[in-house]
């Protein structure tokens, strides 16, 4: 895998720069500061969380789980106090705990009015933000947002380390059927299984506190938090009406198929669907 693709860096981009060069095209890029001004930046923290939501029960997902390597249909590995996640994150260790697709907003409304949606990202959806957490050196599966929507995703406290990579590469990268995830390891690609991933491109980099990622719709991603840190995604439709309704044959027709074949074949069907997906593109080979 080649990811020294250099991602486009800007500060202080006004809208209708950011929808002609980067939404309109759909070309990734990192957008400085973009919540420097705002009352997150001042006030948000692990700490504010716990005085704060602490005794909120949230589902919590385990990376150390095999059966979610079965589908892109997961369901939560435990629950807990907001306030004892919170904790684990606080000691800045390893762990494959982690929150996603978090509404935390719908807890205490005051959170979202201090990160509300950027203006250059306002839409349809711009009410709807989601916050992810992690801990030092969890990591996020390589995939592709299934709404196939496209996503600014704002980082905030330590760093977090982004592979992006383009959705042309898709079969490249193996990704399985009824699916929009791949079980190939970017930190660790095997070249002998996977000959295909020789072919790929993407980009490498790292997310500073206050980043915002724009991440077009169908964009592979693979994330490590570097420290123990949290993300706020807001969605937005595509200009274009493809993506949108290949999201709504994934999460309508895809997703419930695959869990349906999960729960018949078990085993056997991740065993067809790495197959299927190997032979896709080793013909070529």
């Amino acid at each position: 895998m080649d990811l020294s693709l250099k991602i486009d860096t800007v500060e202080n981009i006004y809208t209708e720069q950011f929808n002609r060069i980067y939404f309109k095209t759909q070309k990734p890029v990192v957008i400085k500061g973009l919540s420097r001004n705002t009352e997150a930046a001042k006030k948000w923290s692990l700490t504010y969380f716990k005085e704060t939501l602490g005794d909120v029960i949230v589902d919590v997902y385990d990376n150390g789980n095999t059966e979610s390597a079965k589908s892109a249909f997961t369901v939560p590995d435990l629950k807990m106090k907001f306030s004892e996640y919170l904790d684990i994150l606080a000691k800045n260790e390893h762990t494959n705990l982690r929150i996603f697709l978090f509404d935390l907003f719908k807890y205490d409304a005051r959170l979202k009015k201090d990160f509300p949606c950027p203006s250059l990202f306002k839409g349809m959806l711009d009410n709807i933000g989601h916050m992810f957490f992690g801990g030092k050196n969890t990591t996020v599966r390589i995939h592709y947002d299934i709404d196939m929507s496209n996503v600014l995703h704002t980082h905030f406290g330590g760093r977090k380390r982004v592979v992006l990579i383009a959705p042309e590469y898709s079969t490249f990268l193996y990704c399985l059927p009824l699916n929009t995830y791949s079980l190939i390891d970017p930190d660790k690609p095997d070249y002998k299984r996977y000959p295909a991933l020789k072919y790929v491109k993407g980009y490498d980099f790292i997310l500073e506190p206050g980043d915002s990622l724009f991440m077009p719709s169908g964009y592979w991603h693979y994330m490590t938090y570097l420290e123990s840190s949290f993300s706020v995604s807001y969605r937005r439709i595509g200009p274009s009406v493809q993506a949108p309704l290949q999201g709504l044959m994934n999460l309508g027709l895809y997703m419930p198929a695959d869990k349906l074949l999960n729960k018949v074949m078990d085993d056997k069907w991740l065993s067809m669907k790495e197959q299927i997906a190997e032979k896709r593109i080793n013909k070529y080979f």
